[in-house]
């Protein structure tokens, strides 16, 4: 009977540690969502945020650009900054993870990371 018990909660404990990336991400997406701008085409701005992100039609991404710093470091490697660019709004969620958009303000690139802050 003790032996029963020990392989039920060994069982259960394992259940519950290999689900812990899907709580992760679910805990993530409750507050931010991030992806990135991966292609301009003739159909538009794409993201590689989607429907499996939490994303929605309408939503405002801002737009970020990593830029890095020259000059003399304080640690090693080169120090980086993000830079606001602007904002896109979804237009169209397709494949899982992508998004078609639409410029609201600023000139977003490709590479450029959106992101957005759920308040």
């Amino acid at each position: 009977m003790l032996l029963k018990r020990k392989i039920i909660l060994s069982l259960a404990g394992l259940a519950m540690l290999s689900n812990s990336p899907v709580i992760a991400a679910n805990i993530r997406h409750a507050f931010f969502m991030r992806g990135s701008i991966v292609a301009e085409d003739a159909t538009g701005t794409v993201v590689c945020v989607g429907k499996e992100d939490g994303a929605k039609v309408g939503q405002v991404l801002t737009v970020y650009r990593v830029n890095i710093l020259g000059g003399p470091q304080k640690g090693p490697g080169p120090a980086y900054r993000r830079d606001l660019i602007g904002h896109v709004r979804i237009d169209h969620l397709f494949e899982g993870h992508f998004a078609h958009v639409s410029v609201v303000d600023g000139k977003p690139a490709v590479n450029d990371i959106v992101e957005l802050r759920k308040k």
